[in-house]
């Protein structure tokens, strides 16, 4: 379907007029900073609500500050909508960094933000060289954005895990068979 001059959508088999609501977006993608924290904490706690504290991904995320240069945001118009943060792990003996959280606002849902956040963020990872990016996540939401299956219970978290949510994308030889033990904070600045 087509508009014709007057803006009406129509097909070869009908001229009816279709109601159509159409959304201008102006989206733009960029690495965190500072500013961005109050809105980002706003994001997350509409996305997660204050159960988000307990997970053991956020008892990880306390040790120590997530990597800036990995993280990023979407702003829509300069409001920001969506985040996404890498913080530097150790896992089992894998320099990696972990996903998360990964948050959309609501208005902006369904429109590949969030993938295309996860994208940024893997890319950039590997950039840096980082051996891995790992996640506990939905498997047939990051699956088809290159996330594998961690063995079952391999990695040690500091709370309660659903093991077969443990993702993670290999960047590095041998991830897998080296994922083995505890996962926690990484200092990178030596």
């Amino acid at each position: 379907m087509f508009p014709n001059a007057e803006g009406v959508f129509a097909t070869h088999q009908s001229v009816h007029p279709v109601s159509v609501i159409m959304y201008k977006h102006d989206l733009v993608y960029l690495t965190e900073d500072a500013s961005h924290d109050a809105a980002i904490e706003h994001i997350n706690e509409e996305a997660f609500g204050p159960g988000r504290f307990a997970r053991a991904a956020a008892r990880i995320r306390e040790q120590g500050p997530h990597d800036l240069s990995l993280s990023f945001i979407c702003a829509d118009d300069g409001e920001t909508i969506a985040s996404v943060r890498m913080t530097p792990v150790l896992a089992g003996t894998v320099k990696g960094h972990l996903l998360g959280p990964l948050a959309v606002r609501p208005s902006h849902k369904n429109m590949g933000i969030g993938r295309e956040l996860v994208r940024i963020a893997v890319e950039a990872a590997r950039r840096k060289g980082s051996e891995a990016v790992i996640l506990v996540g939905d498997p047939p939401y990051y699956g088809p954005l290159g996330f594998e299956k961690v063995a079952y219970n391999a990695l040690t978290f500091p709370g309660p895990v659903d093991p077969g949510r443990v993702l993670v994308v290999p960047i590095a030889e041998g991830v897998h068979e080296r994922l083995k033990g505890p996962i926690a904070w990484r200092d990178t600045s030596y």
